[in-house]
């Protein structure tokens, strides 16, 4: 009796890469690999390695925790996940960080753009525009109603920094219940224009730039960013460094390209008074995507979860963990920078206390429960002596109160790893739990990895979102 080369460990719903219709999807270990093997019956069979660790994968299986639900949700269950994105009751998770993307325009043409955006006017393309004020009081209200205080908003694009009202919409933001507001930005106007960034740092404390910075190599960055953005990315830092304004360096990743340069990004991270992280985003297939092959390009979490472990010394293991809200597309090493020295925080704790305590969001040290916990851990792991200095050393993560000698807010650093579904890792079981949402202009709150394939202006998808719409008013009318 033959034996399958495979191990046959469970079943979900996925996407066909090429008609999008939904297809079920077998998950499957083989060959120390982690794969979705689909079958359209139009397109045939797919097999996609969705992470190259098996344990890995079934950690991230014993970090689910039961979602938190928003105040609302704002659509009907109709045709089923993807199909009724907006939040509908179906959906698992409540929004841990929503953007608005105040601007279609951007004054780069990236390669590799989500969004697809760039020029405002451009041969072959609609011309790009600016959302009103009215537009985004009335999507920032949406967060609102959704979230009664959204823990983290963050303003994008297209480039934000361009829009002629910004310093407004950031008025408009501060005005509200939102807890932590960060601004998505190529660096190009921060580099370039000292006032407009001594302004923004009018803003402080509860902002956070949230820095485009894929390579320090000028061959990666024309071919991610379509030009040679070093001395931008130069200028940027020393200006947010010399106001300290809190900043997460963005990495798009892309395999064979810049992958090899992680650790130094969390190097030059360290070094910079006003990073608190970087966060590392694979690349995901959606929007402008220039020379990029699925087959070859595709890069996994658990792939770059591999690559900080191998090229950081700072982090082992149990120190970059998956995050509970969607462990499958989220992980997070939490650290305090003391002198120059890394001090680790996430490991510190055993996994069931982990994922017990920490929040269903992606700031942790916003959470009362976690910082007690976490005090409570330490007083009883470390001897008298060593529990103060210990305790001490946590109070950085407690920004709003005082805290001892010089330990502050910028003593934080966190490395977190995004990963985004596409039409070829879809997985119907994850893209329930996705915590990071991008507001409609009409209102909805949609994940991001579905808002890219079928919700946003001109996606792939977008036409079948459109026929399955225009069946059911048919269907309404009979």
């Amino acid at each position: 009796m033959k034996t399958r080369p495979y191990l046959f460990h469970g079943l979900t719903n996925s996407l066909c890469s090429q008609c999008l219709q939904k297809v079920e999807a077998k998950i499957i270990f083989q060959a120390g690999g982690v794969y979705l093997r689909k079958h359209c019956p139009t397109h045939g069979q797919e097999t996609v390695l969705i992470a190259d660790d098996i344990d890995y994968y079934k950690l991230c299986e014993s970090f689910i925790k039961p979602g938190e639900m928003p105040l609302r949700f704002n659509t009907p269950i109709r045709h089923g996940c993807p199909y009724d994105c907006g939040l509908c009751p179906d959906h698992e998770q409540h929004s841990c960080l929503s953007l608005i993307e105040v601007s279609d325009r951007c004054n780069l043409a990236c390669p590799i753009c989500y969004a697809d955006s760039g020029p405002a006017t451009e041969a072959n393309h609609a011309p790009r525009r600016h959302r009103t004020l009215a537009e985004i009081e009335r999507m920032l209200a949406a967060v609102v109603a959704n979230e009664g205080e959204p823990q983290v908003l963050q303003l994008s694009g297209g480039e934000p920094t361009l829009h002629p009202q910004f310093f407004e919409i950031l008025a408009l933001v501060k005005a509200s219940p939102v807890k932590h507001l960060m601004i998505n930005t190529n660096g190009v106007r921060i580099a370039q224009d000292r006032a407009f960034a001594e302004r923004l740092s009018e803003f402080k404390p509860g902002i956070e730039v949230y820095l485009q910075f894929d390579s320090f190599e000028p061959a990666a960055l024309q071919a991610l960013r379509g030009e040679d953005l070093s001395a931008v990315r130069e200028g940027a830092i020393a200006t947010l460094n010399d106001l300290n304004i809190s900043t997460t360096l963005v990495v798009t990743l892309k395999k064979g390209l810049n992958d090899h340069e992680i650790g130094h990004i969390i190097d030059y991270a360290l070094r910079q008074r006003c990073v608190r992280g970087v966060t590392f985003q694979p690349i995901q297939a959606a929007g402008r995507l220039e020379g990029y092959d699925p087959a070859t390009d595709r890069y996994t979490l658990s792939e770059v979860r591999r690559a900080i472990l191998d090229q950081s010394p700072h982090f082992q293991p149990d120190d970059l963990l998956p995050v509970p809200c969607h462990p499958d597309c989220l992980a997070m090493a939490y650290a305090l920078k003391v002198k120059g020295q890394v001090i680790p925080l996430t490991g510190l704790l055993d996994p069931k206390s982990f994922v017990e305590t920490v929040p269903n969001s992606v700031l942790y040290e916003q959470d009362e429960a976690l910082k007690k916990k976490m005090f409570d851990l330490f007083s009883t792991r470390h001897s008298p002596q060593s529990a103060s200095t210990s305790l001490k050393q946590l109070l950085c993560c407690l920004p709003l109160v005082p805290v001892p000698d010089s330990l502050t807010y910028e003593n934080i650093f966190r490395v977190m790893i995004v990963q985004f579904l596409d039409p070829y890792n879809f997985d119907v079981r994850s893209v329930k739990r996705s915590c990071i949402h991008i507001v409609h202009p009409d209102g909805r709150l949609i994940p991001f990895d579905t808002y890219n394939i079928f919700y946003r202006e001109g996606a792939q998808g977008q036409a079948l979102i459109d026929q399955l719409q225009q069946s059911l008013v048919i269907a309404e009318q009979m």
